[in-house]
């Protein structure tokens, strides 16, 4: 087993827990964003690797660290063969790396398959330089035999492991974890998934023995699949302060990547001091998403698209309303360890309604038939409205006309058929989706737009209804009024509604931004579209 030595040791009260990687094309750039983040995170990883003659770079690097003592670093210049950029060969590779420690660099990462390609003097000659030494092995298809990667970093002796496998599942970072758990106390270890389903190990890693883990200095600068900015980790995850008390709760759905319930729930934690972290949980199956609330164990759920009707079968009990829809997009893990569900959808959508219009007699159209138009088709019903249904499967719509008491609609019958809402419940027009808009501006005869789709902040259906002169009512509204209502569910506690509306509309106008920017400039987007290792 590797033995830390007294300097390894030292460098540890040195490290922290998050460790920001820097790329750039040129020296001068990765110092600038060094600079930008050293003073809030010290911890700096340096791709050398980005870098068209990292050995030319080394004395900017030194002047880096003159100048910046409380900075710790390391150099990392991986092997294109290993998810690298730098196309040199392995005897190039410990060139510079045994040129970091005088640059003023802390730590060098070398890739298992490189070590495995020295000779054992040459290993030597870059311990003797007196920087410590990461051993790191990347699998950008699965996460495999943990334990047989381990067997093999071992015999280098290194001060660092570090295992970095693909989330191919939510379950993948389990295996992970148990590793983690069962390894820490004999070496420093870190561990993380990439992929985005490998998040859960990014925030929960730490808890469970992991050294430290990586983060990307800014969104779009992430060097592996899945990472998270640096300001995210620490001040959304808040992962400084995640511990073995931690309450996890997380928002389960395929597609994940652009849902704002992690910025919107941990703000709202983090508001009424509890402690809990809510995670982004990619899963395409609802098998693997119940073995990770039961193994993390995981404390409460939103559940969203695909999952809504098929996780039903899964609970213990619902409440009323869930059962009547036959869709749940809230569960709560009783003290029992059993799975409860509740449907908060409808509250979304009724409440935003209700303060604008009466519903009783109210005429009503609604857009789809999955979990969140089976929300809005019996909230609205329930209200006493006449309620129509359009879906692209007339079969779909159909059956929740039937168990509904609704009727169906041909698109046809649009222009000529006033009503008082039109209400969008598919995923149409939200960011990401390539979906074709199922209505014109001639099918939109209605005083009011409720487009549940919330990302983006204006979408195509809403810029719609603002040209034709129509009221509407966004997404966001429905969003945040049901996340209250979970967050209630969950903790026992008024949800601090204000605060989740400031969040979401400022991470929208954020995302806006930022597409507007890229969008003009598509030449700093190539940049970091490298997206590799670590």
């Amino acid at each position: 087993m590797p033995i830390p030595s007294t300097a390894t040791q030292l460098l540890r009260t040195r490290i922290s827990k998050v460790c920001v990687a820097i790329i750039g094309s040129t020296a001068s750039e990765m110092i600038d964003k060094a600079a930008a983040v050293v003073k809030e995170t010290p911890f700096l990883e340096f791709r050398l690797d980005y870098l068209e003659k990292p050995l030319a770079a080394l004395p900017k690097f030194k002047q880096f660290f003159a100048d910046n003592t409380a900075a710790t670093g390391i150099a990392t210049c991986r092997r294109s063969a290993n998810g690298g950029k730098f196309s040199g060969t392995v005897a190039a590779e410990m060139e510079i790396l045994c040129k970091v420690a005088a640059a003023g660099f802390h730590i060098a990462d070398l890739e298992l398959e490189s070590a495995e390609a020295l000779k054992k003097d040459e290993l030597q000659k870059l311990r003797d330089t007196g920087v410590a030494l990461i051993i790191s092995h990347h699998d950008f298809t699965a996460t495999k035999d943990l334990d047989k990667i381990y067997e093999r970093i071992v015999p280098f002796q290194p001060d660092f492991i570090k295992i970095v496998p693909t989330a191919k599942s939510l379950t993948d970072n389990v295996t992970l974890m148990r590793f983690m758990e069962r390894m820490h106390e004999n070496a420093n270890i870190i561990g993380i998934c990439m992929g985005d389903a490998g998040i859960i190990s990014r925030v929960l890693g730490l808890r469970v023995g992991s050294t430290f883990t990586f983060a990307a200095a800014t969104q779009g600068e992430e060097t592996g699949p899945g990472q998270i900015a640096a300001r995210t980790l620490i001040e959304t995850y808040r992962v400084d302060q995640v511990d073995a008390a931690t309450k996890v709760y997380g928002v389960a759905g395929n597609p994940i990547r652009s849902s704002l319930s992690p910025v919107m729930m941990n703000t709202a934690f983090r508001r009424e001091t509890v402690n809990a972290v809510y995670l982004a949980l990619q899963t395409a199956k609802v098998s693997d998403l119940l073995k990770l609330v039961q193994e993390i164990p995981i404390q409460g759920l939103s559940v969203t698209m695909p999952h809504k009707q098929e996780i039903m079968a899964h609970l213990e009990n619902t409440d009323p309303l869930s059962a009547k829809i036959g869709a749940c997009n809230t569960v709560l893990r009783a003290q029992d360890g059993k799975l409860y569900g509740f449907n908060t959808d409808v509250a979304g959508i009724v409440g935003p309604l209700e303060k604008r219009m009466s519903l009783r007699g109210a005429k009503a159209l609604v857009l789809g038939a999955g979990g969140a138009a089976r929300a809005a088709v019996f909230g609205l019903r329930d209200k006493g409205a006449d309620v129509f249904i359009l879906n692209r499967t007339a079969e779909t719509a159909q059956k929740l006309a039937r168990q509904s008491g609704s009727k169906t609609i041909k698109k046809e019958a649009l222009a000529k058929t006033p009503f008082d809402v039109i209400i969008n419940a598919t995923p149409i027009g939200m960011a990401g989706q390539k979906s074709t808009q199922l209505l014109e501006a001639k099918d939109l005869n209605t005083k009011l737009v409720f487009d549940l789709v919330y990302n983006p902040l204006e979408t195509p259906l809403i810029r719609l209804a603002r040209q034709q002169g129509i009221a509407f009512i966004t997404g966001v509204e429905m969003f945040v009024q049901q996340g209250a209502r979970q967050f209630e569910i969950w903790t026992g506690k008024p949800a601090p509604e204000e605060e989740m509306l400031r969040v979401v509309i400022h991470a929208l106008r954020q995302q806006a931004e930022a597409a507007t920017a890229e969008a003009a400039s598509p030449s700093k987007a190539t940049a970091a579209k490298g997206k590799k290792a670590s």
